[in-house]
């Protein structure tokens, strides 16, 4: 799955962000991007025994991860570039649409499903399903087998201080509207993602996973 060369390549990066290094590192950046290629293969070659719908899909392995380098709008950290990449399953595009996804950072993997880096129209197309059917995405929170996969419930990568203007404070959907992005996720140790078998521990996550798939469809 994640070769150990794309881990030293990652963590490298995180050591030494800067274009001249990232220039002079560019046989080491493209081995790394063939395994996400990979990667990304792999999980729509075994889609079909946790979602149909990204089994049905049509697949572009290159456009299923994210890219290292980052708009001076989107960008995490003082970085030029993110030192950790996203791999997706997904039945539509990857900045739109809820989907599954696996995070490969050195010491911080982990996979789940939902959409956390996205522009402003998906962003209020989240809200408004939300909006909608608050309700929904708290019994999903609670179901047992999303509760057991994913103990931290639905999680953002941002968090606002409030709700966004324009939106009532007292709205039960509230919590989930300071959310910019959310989704679930489950850690996994580098060691078990260096395994090609790790597949069918990433079946087991995306599988309550899907409940959060659906529930935006």
């Amino acid at each position: 799955m994640v070769e150990p060369e794309t881990f030293t390549f990652l963590a490298d990066l995180a050591k030494n962000n800067r274009k001249v290094w990232m220039d002079a590192n560019r046989e080491a950046r493209d081995d790394a991007l063939r395994n996400f290629t990979g990667i990304a293969t792999t999980l729509h070659d075994y889609a079909d025994r946790f979602d149909h719908n990204v089994a049905d899909a049509r697949i572009k392995p290159k456009q299923s991860f994210s890219r290292f380098f980052q708009e001076a709008r989107d960008r995490v950290g003082p970085g030029l570039y993110r030192k950790d990449v996203d791999v997706f399953a997904n039945a539509g595009h990857p900045a739109e649409d809820v989907g599954y996804y696996l995070h490969i950072e050195p010491g911080n993997c982990y996979a789940g499903a939902g959409l956390f880096h996205l522009g402003k129209e998906a962003l209020a197309s989240l809200r408004a399903r939300v909006i909608e059917d608050p309700q929904g995405l708290d019994d999903l929170a609670q179901d047992a087998d999303f509760k057991a996969a994913f103990p931290d419930g639905i999680v953002t990568r941002k968090m606002l201080s409030a709700v966004p203007d324009g939106f009532d404070p007292q709205d039960p959907a509230a919590p989930y509207l300071k959310m910019v992005g959310l989704g679930c996720r489950q850690n996994i140790p580098d060691t078990l993602l260096l395994d090609d078998d790790v597949i069918d521990l990433l079946i087991e996550i995306f599988r309550p996973a899907s409940q959060l798939v659906r529930y935006f469809d």
